[in-house]
């Protein structure tokens, strides 16, 4: 639960954004995900250096390397913790020159969200914007897993409030009553067509923790809640990178976030791979063309039903469609 200064402090940001002439929302969602992100990223390499220390053994996991950069920088110099103290113009000059460059390099190291970084852009418009920024996220309290998601999805409700940017949001009381519905166990194989921020898929995680706490005991379940439960797919590179944060921030590192276009292309190969489909699909499109064959017990006879229990096209056994 976000306290009152949590939100001030997030707010705080924003505002900062506006302010430096950042005013596209989605753009500085994105600006503020690839900072949280660099930021994870030298907090990672520090518990695995603690590790090292503590153990006395040699670093298992290195992100970044020894040496410098083939711009002759050196890497260590680009790790939150040494750059947040660097004068603005000097600070700017090194994520711009050279952080940027180096996470598109990545390629899947860190986390799944590194595997979207190959287009990432530095869109900041000034030193001083950048510094206010570091500063802000570096004194926001982000501990703890449910602390990290609950900011990030406040960050994310501003998307909401944005004009038609808000087709990105479904609102979350009408995704948690569809995963109650669809009450998803932790054997399922979940996929959201259309994820754009990962809405379903962080609910479903949520409800996962909730009421089967038990499988993070068996390591089979618990690989699985990391690497096969979650699939998502969108065309937005944007949308695909602000997803994967956010199932990051929750807890789910691995998660299958990738590019496709679930309405253009062709999927017979996906027939049987998921079983539980929650979506709120782009209903402007034609490609809804027939009638679910069962309706789920919530609306016993709508005309237009809230969510429908079917078997879908790509094979899988339940699904819940999302109103509009």
């Amino acid at each position: 639960m976000l306290t009152g200064e949590l939100r001030s402090q997030v707010d705080g940001i924003w505002n900062d954004f506006w302010s430096g002439g950042l005013a596209n929302p989605l753009q500085v969602i994105e600006q503020i995900t690839y900072l949280i992100f660099i930021k994870r990223l030298d907090e990672m390499q520090e518990v695995e250096e603690r590790k090292a220390t503590t153990l006395d053994t040699p670093l298992e996991r290195r992100i970044f390397p020894d040496g410098k950069d083939e711009r002759g920088e050196p890497y260590e110099n680009l790790r939150w913790s040494r750059f947040k103290n660097f004068e603005p113009r000097e600070m700017f000059r090194i994520i711009d020159e050279h952080v940027f460059p180096f996470l598109r390099t990545l390629n899947g190291q860190g986390s799944a969200y590194a595997g979207h970084m190959r287009d990432a852009r530095f869109q900041m418009p000034s030193p001083a914007l950048l510094a206010k920024v570091v500063d802000k996220l570096d004194k926001l309290e982000m501990g703890d897993r449910d602390t990290k998601g609950d900011v990030y999805e406040y960050m994310l409700s501003k998307i909401a409030s944005a004009g038609q940017n808000g087709q990105f949001r479904t609102p979350r009381h009408i995704i948690a009553a569809m995963v109650e519905l669809t009450k998803p166990t932790p054997t399922d194989v979940i996929c959201d067509p259309a994820v754009g921020t990962c809405g379903f898929l962080v609910s479903a995680g949520e409800y996962l923790r909730k009421h089967h706490p038990g499988l993070f005991r068996d390591e089979k379940l618990r690989r699985h809640f990391h690497e096969g439960l979650f699939n998502g797919f969108d065309f937005d590179p944007t949308m695909l990178r602000i997803g994967a944060m956010n199932m990051a921030l929750h807890g789910v590192e691995g998660a299958n976030v990738a590019y496709r276009d679930s309405l253009a292309e062709d999927h017979t190969e996906d027939a049987g791979r998921y079983s539980l489909v929650l979506a709120n699909p782009p209903f402007a499109a034609r490609w809804i063309t027939k009638r679910p064959r069962r309706i789920c017990s919530a609306s016993s006879r709508p005309r237009r039903p809230s969510c429908c229990s079917s078997r879908c096209s790509c094979g899988c056994s339940r699904s819940a469609v999302a109103p509009r």
